[in-house]
């Protein structure tokens, strides 16, 4: 039986449940850049799906106007179907786990994150990448989840890239990252590729009367939206960041934040020092945002990774191609 421990993290470990209201979400003040200091951890809000501590737990980290629950069905499948195969490693004999040292509900811990400025994780005017891996340097060792297997779409894919890479051999305490996947990112500059911005000019322009009712507010947003964004998948998409707070529609994701951040948002910070671990880089088919040419600083910051492209799939391979997506994590795990 899964069970999803639901937690909004509070500074000294504690915990409440998890927020959704923007009226109650902490705005923390920026710490960057400031005599080279390291970004100052927010307390992030995710999901824990407790499970068996026999092998990594897997991490998702969503992309740019994402949320943890973007994984919620993909992490619960996969928790089960990997978690299964561990228990086949211990010896049991049943192929199709039936049996009762190797029962059907086994599975691995996975844990899903809001990224901070999205879902219900603080606010801040910090958008940096080397902001995104200090939060989750800050929570994976509380939770006790490392190491573990990072698995990150676009934006969450740069930051796990990132992580991983200060992280590695040739620096302190390497145990955090077991393996890696990105999921169709590399890093690299994408700016030309994305029409992110497009997208966050389209946002800022919304204009939602105030006491509109519940039931028209996403078919208003929609309709304004569709003049700038003609993909209903992509609208649909973004409208999950559409929220009421104190009686009014608003964006739950900091836009003034991501849109002063998104040149950094869409490059990659420059590194020199490599990941040693197994990496996998999960492109769409139908996607644009890895280019042949890519392929040169891949394999120089992450010596062991192999390419392995979804067919018929676009940017967001999970919602896309879910299926094929499980299919090629569990390769890449086993």
């Amino acid at each position: 039986m899964l069970s999803w421990t639901r937690a909004w993290r509070l500074p000294y470990g504690g915990l409440e449940p998890s927020r959704t209201s923007l009226s109650r979400l902490p705005v923390a003040p920026s710490s960057s850049g400031r005599g080279g200091a390291e970004p100052r951890p927010l307390p992030l809000s995710y999901k824990l799906l407790d499970g068996e501590a026999a092998r990594p737990a897997l991490v998702f980290l969503h992309g740019l106007f994402g949320c943890k629950t973007n994984f919620n069905s993909i992490a619960k499948a996969l928790a089960q179907q990997t978690g299964r195969r561990v228990f086949q490693a211990f010896g049991c004999p049943c192929p199709e786990c039936g049996c009762q040292c190797c029962p059907p509900h086994s599975t691995l811990q996975v844990l899903t994150v809001d990224a901070r400025n999205h879902g219900d994780s603080p606010h801040s005017p910090d958008m940096s990448y080397e902001a995104m891996s200090q939060d989750l340097q800050d929570l994976l060792p509380q939770l006790g989840l490392v190491p573990c297997v990072l698995i990150g779409h676009s934006m969450g894919g740069k930051t796990a890239m990132l992580l991983a890479l200060q992280r590695s051999s040739s620096l302190p305490q390497p145990e955090l990252v077991e393996r890696l996947v990105a999921v169709d990112i590399s890093p690299v500059e994408t700016t030309s590729v994305s029409d992110f911005p497009a997208y966050m000019a389209a946002m800022r322009a919304i204009n939602i009367p105030d006491e509109v009712p519940r039931s028209c507010a996403r078919k208003l947003v929609d309709k304004q939206l569709s003049s700038l964004i003609q993909d209903m998948a992509v609208r649909q998409f973004l409208l999950t960041n559409l929220v009421e707070a104190d009686g009014r529609f608003v964006w739950r994701v900091n836009l003034d934040a991501l849109a002063q951040h998104v040149d950094k948002i869409l490059a990659f910070p420059p590194r020199q020092e490599s990941y040693p671990g197994p990496t996998l880089f999960l492109l769409g088919g139908n996607s644009d945002f890895v280019h042949p040419s890519h392929h040169a600083e891949i394999k120089r910051l992450f010596p062991r990774a192999q390419t392995q492209t979804v067919p018929n799939a676009g940017h967001w391979i999970h919602a896309d191609r879910p299926q094929d997506f499980m299919a090629a994590i569990r390769g890449f795990l086993a």
